[in-house]
């Protein structure tokens, strides 16, 4: 049987961590036929979010927790997927914000001998709730800055929602550079250059209101990125 990890990286989140994780809990049980395990990676946090953590995973069987003195979501997902044991690691937000049942489609994708699964909230059928104005023309003029620079086969690089194959992330993730935001990118155009299929599954994304990500400094990290990507590749 399939073996998936489903990693959460988190900062900061001990108002929803609890009910985020049951919700998932819910709904892996009910929908899925793979064996799975829920990784909640903590970094840095200064509330309660690792005490939680920690608790979920003693009171879960299902529930792992891992912990880093520095922040970064991409620190997180490096750490949790290359310690991982599972054939397909994977990541979502903690807000849970696409909706869950497109994770199944990314786990048959990876079954389906693509390397990498990824949530598109530009694709057709896709649906986006709630988002701000300067978050769509950001985020869209983003993707179509990578797709000047690179011609990617994929049209979303920012969306919380992934899966990679095991061997896939061996090969790719100890190359990426970056620890934060610019990792779900790099991850990707890594992974074409390397010539992995990347499968897109439009999805229905809900904006989080509450969210403590600063568009501008992280448009700023990513064009530094690009370049990067563009001019001093690994591979």
């Amino acid at each position: 049987m399939t073996s998936v990890d489903v990693v959460i990286p988190v900062y900061n989140e001990e108002e929803v961590l609890s009910q985020s994780i049951a919700k998932l809990r819910d709904f892996l049980s009910h929908n899925v036929s793979f064996s799975y395990r829920i990784v909640i990676a903590d970094n840095a946090s200064t509330d309660s979010t690792l005490a939680i953590a920690m608790e979920l995973s003693q009171r879960y069987s299902d529930v792992a927790c891992v912990h880093l003195d520095k922040k970064g979501r991409g620190r997180a997902l490096k750490k949790a997927w290359l310690e991982s044991d599972a054939d397909i690691v994977s990541y979502m937000d903690v807000d849970l914000s696409t909706g869950l049942y497109a994770f199944p489609l990314l786990i048959n994708a990876i079954d389906d001998d693509f390397g990498i699964a990824i949530g598109s909230r530009l694709m057709a059928g896709s649906r986006v709730i709630g988002r701000t104005t300067k978050r769509e023309i950001a985020s869209r003029g983003y993707n179509l800055l990578i797709k000047a620079v690179f011609l990617p086969g994929f049209n979303d690089a920012q969306c919380g929602f992934k899966a990679v194959r095991s061997d896939v992330v061996r090969d790719i993730v100890p190359f990426i550079e970056n620890n934060e935001w610019f990792f779900d990118t790099e991850l990707l155009l890594l992974g074409e250059r390397r010539g992995y299929r990347i499968k897109q599954i439009p999805v229905e994304w809900k904006d989080d209101a509450d969210t403590t990500v600063d568009v501008v400094s992280t448009a700023i990290e990513d064009i530094k990125g690009l370049l990067r990507v563009r001019f001093r590749p690994p591979f």
